[in-house]
């Protein structure tokens, strides 16, 4: 389900890149500007696209950090979770052990 939302997310944004380029190459078609203002305007509009783009993508890379950070916490508490678990049953396991050999061992001096 999150990775849904993380794709529908992903989409939003492109598509909103996206029709920003587009309302913006439009805007500068149909703008009564000489050549020479009108490649201005694109160049200065390009830097702009690109330095959106880099924004974005340090917040791309930032949250990525976080989400492998998360992840490999909640694997390590997993994992520290299991051992004690597995602790747990190694002993209850020799307890029973014990206890089998010990009654066992009893009922057979009796015979």
């Amino acid at each position: 389900m999150a990775q849904e939302n993380d794709g529908m997310a992903k989409g939003l944004i492109i598509g909103f890149m996206a029709g920003s380029v587009v309302g913006a190459v439009l805007a500068l078609l149909y703008a009564p500007k000489s050549g020479r203002e009108f490649r201005r305007d694109i160049k200065e509009k390009t830097g702009e696209l690109v330095e959106k783009g880099d924004e974005y993508l340090a917040r791309a890379r930032s949250k990525a950090a976080e989400i492998v950070n998360e992840g490999k916490r909640k694997a390590d508490d997993l994992l520290s979770d299991a051992r004690k678990q597995a602790e747990t049953l190694m002993g209850d396991a020799e307890r029973i052990l014990t206890g089998a050999r010990g009654k066992g061992g009893g009922e057979s001096s009796r015979s």
